[in-house]
């Protein structure tokens, strides 16, 4: 196995929370680790929405942050709502200063959409559907160019290596087929969510828990990882990934209707098309599971519109054979985000000495139950922000006693991993069905041994199966009721089949 030591903050992760911690983390060296080529393989360049700031006169921090912690079901940390209410202006602004193209007001300020669940027109955005991508290239470009930061695409993240004390000291990642070691004084985790364990899912299939996998079986503290939030309206063509159907588009006026074209949704909630995203998978699932097929009407709020308002979706229609512009589109649930992760700290700080977390991986406290429209990238911006400042100051020494290897899981494994977490763990659960995912884990693990979308996998079933309650993202059907709220924090037990000698 190749050995290389790194003085500096390595970052495994080159998403906008990735990307965030390396521009943050200057003057200190930056080694960022990414799996994909930059801007590919990663949700932050996918999303479509925007950033969710209040930045308009008639808003204010605090609106938003009462926003973010009703949609969060009652499991949202105050403080870090407040937290990230009050720096998201400036991290909008900043981003816009780096070059992100953000839609503008005749009078020069932001153009913002109103989403499900904000209380105000909140939203920047990039040409409708475009706030990912563009901000994405803005930063990427910002990285390349900054003399501190250096680049190794085609590492894939394979282990964690860790000192006698439990302090992070470094990472095994996998390139061309070759294990290397790269040992550092800081370690940031920024590798994104769990799509990728999902069949049906609006995130590149990439994404299968790794970070959050190895850090668990490292010891660190994980939080709620039974809340998997599913994207009302992904478009329904047979895609893997599905494309995704802008929550902006129900902002503008698109109706929610079925095959025999009656609007559905104020029959399941009275804000209708803007009732929360769990309300509304949940409302488009029974639909389709009634027999009467769930589609997104645009033809009356967007129409003619389409190909410059919401260039994206109108492109990802077309592919599918569907003109929106005169047809409704087909849509479904899908899983789009993970609001549980590695519990972290205001900054980044993971339970772990040497190791930080940030992005979708984390757990900040912010989501809740239910993360709020359009607050994923500005978390990245801000906790990414965050880790990088804290992970450049707080590097400590370098010792490594074991190694946390993972195995590889065989595609034909995955595929039926995939089938099952949709199955059993998705927008309807129960005990059987839970139990019965279970099941399904503890035989693959046994075929192939404790690979990391395994063990992301068993850390949402047994969360879910333990969570008697309807929740936010979690619903179960056979305990619809609530109880006192009440987060989950898990440490797996030390001593793992992964963990061998450095």
């Amino acid at each position: 196995m190749d050995r290389i030591h790194h003085d500096g903050v390595l970052i495994v992760g080159a998403g906008l929370a990735g990307l965030s911690a390396a521009l943050a983390a200057a003057p200190r060296k930056v080694l960022l680790l990414s799996g994909a080529p930059l801007n590919a393989g990663c949700s932050s360049a996918w999303a479509q929405g925007g950033m969710a700031a209040a930045l308009s006169a008639g808003d204010a921090p605090d609106l938003h942050a009462a926003d973010t912690l009703a949609a969060g079901a009652g499991l949202v940390d105050p403080a870090m709502a407040e937290l990230l209410a009050r720096e998201g202006p400036d991290a909008v602004r900043h981003l816009a200063e780096l070059g992100a193209p953000f839609d503008r007001t005749p009078d020069g300020g932001f153009a913002q959409s109103l989403e499900a669940a904000h209380s105000r027109p909140r939203v920047a955005r990039v040409k409708g559907d475009q706030a990912g991508k563009a901000i994405m290239q803005a930063v990427v470009k910002a990285a390349l160019a900054s003399p501190h930061v250096a680049v190794r695409a085609g590492a894939r993240l394979r282990g964690l290596l860790q000192g006698a004390q439990g302090r992070v000291a470094g990472v095994v990642v996998q390139e061309a087929g070759r294990l290397t070691e790269i040992t550092a004084p800081a370690v940031i985790l920024a590798t994104g969510g769990i799509g990728g364990l999902y069949a049906v899912t609006t995130t590149p299939a990439e994404l299968q828990g790794e970070g959050l996998a190895l850090a668990a079986l490292a010891g660190a503290l994980i939080g709620d990882p039974e809340f998997v939030q599913f994207h009302p309206t992904a478009i329904d063509i047979g895609r893997d990934p599905a494309p995704l159907a802008t929550e902006a588009l129900r902002g503008e006026g698109a109706r929610l209707i079925n095959g025999a074209g009656q609007a559905f949704m104020a029959g399941y909630h009275p804000d209708a098309e803007l009732a929360p995203r769990d309300v509304v998978a949940r409302a488009i699932h029974a639909e389709i599971s009634a027999g009467r097929g769930a589609f997104l009407d645009a033809r009356a709020a967007v129409g003619e519109h389409f190909p410059h308002e919401f260039p994206a979706v109108f492109a990802a229609c077309l592919s599918g054979g569907i003109d929106p512009r005169v047809q409704p589109i087909p849509v479904a649930p899908a899983c789009h985000y993970h609001m549980g992760g590695i519990v972290t700290d205001a900054a980044g700080a993971t339970t772990l000495p040497g190791l930080w977390a940030a992005g979708e991986c984390a757990s900040t406290g912010v989501h809740g139950a239910n993360r709020l429209a359009s607050n994923s990238l500005l978390e990245a911006a801000v906790f990414g922000t965050r880790a990088g400042q804290a992970a450049a100051e707080g590097a400590g020494p370098v010792r490594t006693a074991r190694r946390l290897l993972t195995p590889d899981l065989p595609d034909a494994a995955l595929q039926g991993l995939r089938a099952a977490m949709s199955r059993d763990a998705g927008v309807i659960r129960d005990a059987s069905g839970l139990g019965r995912l279970l099941g399904e884990i503890e035989t693959l693990e046994a075929q192939h041994g404790r690979a990391a979308p395994l063990v992301a996998a068993r850390l949402v079933a047994e969360a879910a199966l333990a969570r008697r309650e309807s929740r936010g993202g979690h619903f179960r059907a056979d305990y619809p009721g609530a109880l006192a709220p009440r987060r989950t924090f898990i440490v797996l037990p030390e001593g793992t089949p992964a963990s061998q000698a450095a």
